[in-house]
């Protein structure tokens, strides 16, 4: 069994483990899921010190064929865009782990739905065939319905629905691209990525605009780009923070992830489409950002934010240029992170003081020393401060958008200030005037909550102080990915 195999399977492994533990033994159970998932991570690390960053071909292969007559097979690579992806689940999995101990109920089950969406969003970034790709795309559905229909808040059924209703809707379009392209003669002397992305090559132009159109809408939905987000706000708000953790920190990739290879096999009709993919993108940074500066549950003030944030991948992807494709694979990370950051903090303060509405606050950098320093590194962060991962992200986004768009470049302008405006406003009400009464016994972080949370906030700044390891891990795929797309557009 190749490392690619060994990290794929761990986590199903650590399902089928739990699943013979008995019920009652809450603390073994909580201890064998943490192993699973930590052992998960130190082996993404593992695969990090190995892969080579200057090969932007597909590494570590594992290729077993599945249905011949198809061309599917079990292939798993990892390339410049993936292993970032890769570490980013497992670590923010490992996270999500840590700061679970408030589940009270069902633990068993808890634990065995996150491995399994583990395995999913590792098989999603680990398939080189369509068809893998596929399987794992639709398995990460089953555990999240779990995960938010049964551990979430008030509306948590609705929430559960509107999320696997929205995700299967986009997923029609998406298998229906797939089939579009699979009507053409396919080689079969690889795996369906490969030929696939052959075949793209034959099919006329009105066509390849139709299968990507199918493409956007199923990524779109996960990204998720206006007017396909309409399960986000409610999902994020009702799942258990654990859970928005990994929802907005590795499942919005998801979709950004899929986009770039559709994108990357289909350049001419993206190159038609550059003018709506710069509209959704541009649009969803503003939309995104006003619905944030206007909540006041914070909860659904991080929900709405990641729309605007992920529209930085988008306008990175509309650019077509090396320098936006970077901004856009940065800004997957970076976000990555920082949402994650956001999430877990005000779920720690919810757990307090049950409560999400920020007027309910004052002041807390009295009583929370230590949280009130995090977040706020957190949410400059969020702002794209200089200094953080997320400046570096949206300054490539940015660069590569002036080259192509030029003075459109000033909506960008406007939803970093908006972005800036609601990020100060949080701070401002949560850490200054009096303190209130009903806050005054709350407790600041423990160490377990310090360890998870102050872990985010250091690779957050690092990253942005030494951006050079994260942004050449990508260079070489993101290179080769620009030289193609420039020679099928010649």
């Amino acid at each position: 069994m190749g490392i690619l195999s060994l990290i794929l399977w761990t986590p199903a492994a650590g399902a089928l483990f739990l699943a013979l533990t008995p019920n009652q033994n809450f603390r073994i159970i909580r201890t064998i899921a943490n192993l699973f998932v930590t052992l998960v991570f130190f082996l993404s690390c593992w695969l990090l010190s190995i892969f080579d960053q200057h090969n932007a071909s597909i590494q570590l292969s594992e290729y077993y064929p599945l249905n011949p007559n198809l061309g599917s097979a079990y292939a798993l690579g990892v390339d410049g865009l993936s292993i970032p992806m890769l570490v980013l689940a497992t670590f923010l999995t490992c996270i999500s782990l840590l700061v679970s101990s408030s589940i009270c109920n069902s633990i068993k089950g808890y634990y065995i739905c996150i491995l399994l969406l583990e395995f999913g969003i590792l098989g999603v970034f680990l398939a080189q065939d369509w068809a893998l790709f596929y399987i794992f795309w639709e398995v990460t559905l089953i555990p999240l319905f779990f995960l938010i229909g049964h551990w979430g808040g008030k509306r948590r059924h609705v929430a559960s629905l509107n999320f696997v209703l929205y995700t299967m809707g986009g997923s029609i379009f998406m298998l229906m691209s797939l089939l579009a392209i699979s009507q053409y003669d396919l080689e079969h002397a690889g795996s369906l990525m490969t030929t696939m992305h052959q075949a793209a090559k034959d099919m006329p132009r009105y066509e390849q605009i139709l299968v990507l159109l199918g493409f956007i809408i199923g990524f779109g939905v996960k990204i998720p780009i206006f007017p396909l987000h309409g399960w986000l706000p409610l999902a994020h708000v009702e799942a258990p923070s654990p859970i928005s953790i990994l929802l907005s920190g590795i499942l919005l990739k998801m979709g950004a992830y899929g986009l770039i290879r559709a994108v990357n096999m289909l350049p001419e009709a993206a190159h038609i489409l550059q003018p709506l993919f710069v509209f959704l993108g541009l649009f969803g940074m503003l939309y995104g950002g006003l619905l944030a500066w206007r909540q006041t549950d914070l909860k659904a003030m991080v929900a709405y934010s990641s729309i605007s944030h992920m529209g930085i991948v988008l306008l990175g992807i509309s650019t077509l240029n090396e320098i936006g494709f970077t901004g856009a694979v940065i800004q997957m990370s970076a976000h990555g992170l920082i949402a994650g950051a956001l999430f877990l903090m005000v779920g720690l303060l919810y757990d307090r003081t049950h409560s999400r509405n920020i007027h309910d606050y004052s002041s807390l950098i009295q009583i929370m020393p230590r949280f009130a320093l995090l977040m706020t590194l957190t949410l400059l962060a969020a702002m794209g401060l200089p200094g953080s991962i997320g400046f570096i992200a949206e300054l490539h986004a940015l660069i590569g958008g002036f080259q192509e768009w030029g003075g459109l470049m000033i909506f960008f302008s406007i939803s970093i200030l908006i972005s800036a405006a609601y990020s100060m406003r949080t701070i401002g009400i949560l850490f200054t005037g009096p303190v209130k009464s009903p806050m005054k016994l709350i407790n600041d972080l423990n160490t377990t909550e310090l360890f998870a949370s102050g872990l985010l906030v250091s690779f957050i700044v690092l990253l942005g102080l030494m951006p050079t390891s994260l942004i050449e891990l990508s260079a070489a795929t993101i290179e080769q990915m620009n030289n193609h797309i420039g020679q099928r557009l010649l």
